[in-house]
């Protein structure tokens, strides 16, 4: 797991302190690691306070069910989702997420066909690299309504009058 520096973990703030991990005031904590076990036992109330007080959090180890739960967690919490993934049991994330994006060479049929993007190359960096094309597109394409609204009145006003 990577964690940036400044954002210690439970374990690195007890240890800081010299206290036990339990007795860690939750909010000197900026960073999580949250295993599948662990996310089981809890609650979604629970789930939804990880995400308010820890700026970064790595899930590991999760069934298909918890992402889904991780994926709704999120939502509720006002966020944009995107969720990758590759296999028949990505696919109810993948469909859940605001937007699921399924890798295009690894990936399986059903993964591909629950992803609102499939990445041909199975390369992280394509998602950028979409993302600003998407852009541009969307950028010429009111470009282009408006020069057409701007163009076309003047041409109907006479009728219209």
């Amino acid at each position: 797991f990577i964690i940036t520096s400044d954002n210690k973990t439970l374990a690195e703030v007890a240890k800081e302190k010299g206290i036990p991990e339990e007795d860690v005031d939750p909010a000197d904590v900026k960073a999580a690691v949250i295993h599948g076990s662990m996310l089981k036992e809890m609650s979604a109330n629970d789930i939804d306070d990880i995400l308010a007080n820890h700026e970064e959090i790595v899930f590991a180890r999760t069934s298909p069910q918890q992402k889904l739960i991780i994926v709704e967690a999120f939502q509720r919490s006002g966020q944009i989702v995107a969720v990758t993934g590759d296999g028949v049991n990505d696919s109810p994330a993948l469909k859940k997420a605001d937007i699921g994006i399924a890798m295009g060479i690894a990936g399986s049929d059903v993964s591909k066909e629950a992803a609102d993007m499939i990445l041909l190359d199975d390369n992280f960096a394509s998602i950028v690299t979409g993302v600003e094309e998407g852009r541009l597109i969307f950028d010429n394409l009111k470009k282009s309504i408006a020069y057409t609204l701007t163009s076309n009145i003047p041409e109907i006003s006479p009728f219209l009058v």
